[in-house]
């Protein structure tokens, strides 16, 4: 093959873990431990909206995983692990769909991730990265953004001296601008739900998040969004002094300043 070939495609870069948003709504986590790492796994796992079991003795939780138990966030079974749990756990009594084990006690987390491996059940085991299906990143969250950053189980405290640099260079409002997105796709898909309108709303979705700034998204009313989509059967996106000119019940014809000036993303 030749070098041209070779520098066509994307260069293959081994030993690294496949990123995904896993999503565990529903699913039941079995969380073994009750100290400071199991309080970070158990509210990874809320914010996915999990059902979480939390198996530890009352003497072991740590005051965040008491005040979970408190609040009814969590089910508490007051004892040490059973192999059993790994078959029917309370509240479903079925087997769980994730085990997180965060107890300093590495001979009985090597059996409960070897039982895992038995049953099939996607297991981490804190602190072993050998023992684990998976690893829990350093997450910077702003409402439905997240971004993750791994080191693959070498160096968690440098992922989390990363994932705040990049905090703080986004931009402020981003969470809210994916927010009115998301509910402008929403819209879209109720005006045009058809599959074969697909590749027409992804390409006009991207023209509308470059066309618009983060604030400008941030600042986008109901009204806005609504009269936004109007633009979409002809394929076009507004500039934002039109959108805004529209407000009222005002049509594009009934604004004065629109001469052409303004213009328009036209797809093809």
């Amino acid at each position: 093959m030749s070098s041209d070939s070779n520098d066509q495609f994307p260069r293959v870069q081994g030993g690294g873990s496949l990123i995904l948003a896993w999503q565990i709504k529903g699913k039941h986590v079995l969380v073994v431990g009750g100290g400071e790492v199991a309080a970070g796994r158990i509210l990874n796992v809320l914010n996915a909206d999990a059902h979480v079991t939390v198996v530890c003795p009352s003497s072991g939780l740590n005051p965040e995983v008491r005040y979970r138990i408190a609040n009814d966030e969590v089910t508490h079974i007051d004892r040490v692990f059973n192999p059993l749990d790994l078959e029917t756990l309370p509240p479903s009594n079925g087997p769980p769909d994730m085990v997180l084990v965060a107890v300093d006690d590495p001979a009985a987390s090597t059996q409960i991730w070897k039982l895992c491996k038995q049953h099939r059940i996607p297991a981490n085991i804190a602190d072993v990265p050998p023992e684990c299906d998976f690893y829990f990143g350093s997450v910077h969250r702003d409402g439905s953004l997240q971004i993750m950053v791994s080191t693959n189980g070498k160096g968690p405290r440098l992922a989390a001296s990363i994932r705040k640099w990049i905090g703080n260079q986004l931009p402020k409002g981003v969470g809210d601008a994916i927010e009115r997105i998301g509910e402008l796709r929403a819209k879209l898909r109720q005006i045009a739900p058809g599959p074969e309108e697909g590749p027409k709303r992804m390409r006009w979705m991207t023209r509308v998040s470059d066309a618009y700034s983060w604030d400008e998204m941030c600042g986008f009313t109901d009204e806005d969004m609504d009269n936004l989509l109007t633009f979409y059967p002809n394929n076009q996106v507004p500039h934002l002094d039109l959108l805004k000119g529209m407000r009222g019940g005002m049509s594009p014809e009934d604004i004065d300043v629109f001469d052409g000036s303004f213009g328009f993303s036209v797809g093809a």
